[in-house]
């Protein structure tokens, strides 16, 4: 049995302004404040889209090297609609669907390409992860220090 390889980030927000989280190797900048337009960086939705599609196309890499796929480019375009929340709407929160085109360039018929994204999607974390109902354990703390 497998165990499970934990992945930590840790996320902070200094003036409400803008949230920064710190990652293995490097600092995210996430824009979650309209008030502040002027911030850059993505959203966190977009994140969660571009996470997906990063996750896709590592994958994607490593199933076309070990199928004998020489993969010349792959574009990965996602789309998700996003449920509105204006505190009427009883609509779940988040996407209520995610859309992905898959364009990879490649010299091998249709039916190798399909074979190709069903390994890819059978074994991507990602996909897995909104798809099935992945538990999630929310704590909280009254008081912290950041370091």
């Amino acid at each position: 049995m497998n165990a499970a390889q934990p992945i930590n980030v840790l996320g902070y927000t200094s003036n409400n302004k803008q949230f920064v989280v710190k990652t293995l190797n490097t600092d995210l900048r996430i824009n979650q404040n309209t008030q502040y337009p002027e911030l850059e960086g993505p959203n966190p939705y977009e994140y969660i889209l571009a996470g997906f599609a990063g996750c896709i196309n590592a994958l994607g890499q490593i199933v076309a090297q070990e199928q004998g796929i020489t993969l010349r480019s792959l574009q990965i375009e996602i789309t998700g609609n996003l449920n509105q929340q204006d505190g009427v709407n009883t609509a779940k929160p988040g996407f209520s669907r995610i859309e992905i085109k898959l364009k990879p360039q490649a010299a091998v018929p249709l039916a190798v390409l399909k074979n190709w994204l069903d390994e890819v999607q059978q074994r991507s974390p990602a996909y897995h992860t909104l798809v099935n109902n992945t538990p999630v354990d929310l704590l909280l703390f009254k008081e912290f220090a950041y370091n």
